[in-house]
């Protein structure tokens, strides 16, 4: 295919004039993303400039000023915020349609339950009302608008508003999927979480917040369970007139691919390993140089989304996604909320503990968070709050990978009896058709493996402690 250039855009934007699915701020953020595009205005990252952030960029959680027990300070602090959950994704890579939000998570809960539980637990405790804004995809908004009625009676505002639906782009012919006849909602994608700002600024939400005196919005994913209010934070960035915070974890051997905060010209902000330089990634990966990631949880001020997306100042690094759908090569492109934290003044970030980053991603995932939550004895559930237990002296959680047979919910549930104890857990690796019986203690570096054509059942009640478990003899 011939490279696309900018003398494609008044074809493709004739293209988009006529799709009348999308609204007048969709189609003019969509032409102006191509266009950034196709000028490639990438901004080129010389590696020799890249600076370590310092303490007061990048702020050491434990040393920010705690807040008082004072509940009048508190409740004033949660009157000032807004939180926006992410729920544009889908539960398919788990094998769950629908939101993936709505997973349960055990007993009942789901993720969603779980936010709406917690941030209740606020709103009666320090008489405020803290409303909730999930942002949706045209893949999630239905099934959403559904499944939120059950809170009605809840003491949470929910609100829920729509991020951009953008056509697809066929590849060779650079004009728009849906004005060749691709209606169906595979002709459309989501533009990434980098359009939350311009998306909450067209749907009213946001001038209706800020007339109810609301400053700041804690933004984070729905699969984040450990992304809970913090005031600590919040009260910082108030004293601090900090417009923009990401908050950072220590990177471990399973994050290297995250992305970082740098200083760069004088500015802190995001470097992605798609901006890194070939003979750099190496370096970019290690622990050494570049040693926290972003959770995507962000703190971000009101007044200052609304100037920016005003001005239409919110230019972040564009990720082109090509991909293959039904046989038509296509391109979509996207942007990350991180990637605006270059634009706020005064932005910083903050190095959380790992507790903070409790992401579910995969059904292994599920084993250390999801349903450990209530039966495991690595997480306990409070209120609605995930904390660690801690009885656990080794401070990173297990790697814990299992086999495809484990993949999809259904599939990982009818595997456990019982979820295993994992406090003293220090790696797993289960492969082959396994099951595990009730009250199995894993201790230390556990590998399971059945034979193929074998099937090897854990019974109730076993310890496997530093072991390689090849067959029923080895039980």
């Amino acid at each position: 295919m011939a490279a696309a250039t900018t003398e494609n855009l008044p074809q493709l934007k004739s293209a988009v004039d006529g799709l009348t699915e999308m609204s007048e701020n969709e189609k003019s953020g969509f032409i102006n993303l191509v266009s950034r595009y196709l000028s490639g205005e990438a901004q080129h990252i010389e590696w020799s400039k890249i600076q370590t952030p310092t303490d007061e960029t990048v702020v050491p959680y434990e040393k920010m000023a705690p807040v008082s027990q004072d509940v009048s300070e508190t409740k004033n602090l949660l009157d000032k915020l807004v939180v926006l959950k992410l729920n544009g994704g889908l539960g398919t890579t788990m094998g769950c349609t629908g939101p993936k939000s709505v997973i349960e998570v055990r007993d009942g809960l789901t993720f969603l339950d779980l936010i709406v539980i917690q941030i209740e637990n606020l709103n009666n405790k320090y008489g405020c009302k803290v409303p909730l804004v999930l942002m949706n995809s045209f893949n999630t908004h239905d099934d959403t608008q559904k499944i939120v009625e059950k809170y009605t009676n809840s003491n949470v505002d929910i609100h829920t508003f729509n991020q951009s639906k953008y056509p697809r782009v066929v590849a060779d012919e650079f004009v728009p999927w849906p004005s060749k006849g691709k209606t169906d909602k595979d002709g459309w994608y989501p533009p990434g979480h980098g359009d939350v700002f311009p998306s909450l600024m067209n749907s009213g939400k946001l001038d209706a917040f800020l007339s109810q005196g609301k400053e700041y919005v804690f933004v984070a994913n729905s699969d984040n369970l450990g992304a809970i209010v913090d005031l600590t934070i919040l009260k910082h960035l108030i004293q601090n007139k900090n417009e923009y915070c990401m908050e950072v974890t220590p990177k471990t051997l399973a994050d290297v691919k995250g992305g970082t905060l740098i200083s760069y010209e004088g500015k802190v902000q995001l470097l992605e390993i798609a901006q890194v330089p070939d003979e750099h990634v190496n370096e970019f990966k290690s622990i050494e140089k570049f040693k926290i990631f972003n959770t995507n949880n962000l703190w971000v001020n009101l007044k200052a989304i609304k100037k920016l997306v005003e001005a239409d100042a919110l230019k972040m690094e564009i990720i082109p996604n090509p991909k293959e759908v039904d046989g038509v090569k296509v391109l979509q492109l996207e942007t990350a909320a991180g990637a605006a934290i270059r634009f706020f003044d005064n932005a910083i970030g903050v190095n959380v503990p790992r507790s903070r980053f409790l992401p579910v991603k995969a059904t292994s995932d599920l084993l250390l968070v999801q349903f450990s939550i209530v039966h495991s004895d690595l997480y306990t559930l409070v209120d609605g709050f995930v904390t660690r237990n801690s009885a656990r002296t080794n401070p990173s959680n297990p790697s814990i990978e299992l086999g495809p047979e484990f993949k999809k919910v259904s599939n990982f549930l009818s595997r456990f009896k019982s979820i295993p104890s994992i406090v003293e857990l220090d790696s797993l690796k289960v492969s082959g058709d396994v099951s595990f019986g009730s009250s199995v203690v894993l201790k230390g570096k556990a590998t399971v493996t059945a034979k193929s054509g074998v099937k090897l059942q854990v019974p109730d009640g076993t310890v496997v402690e530093n072991k390689d478990i090849n067959g029923p003899e080895d039980l």
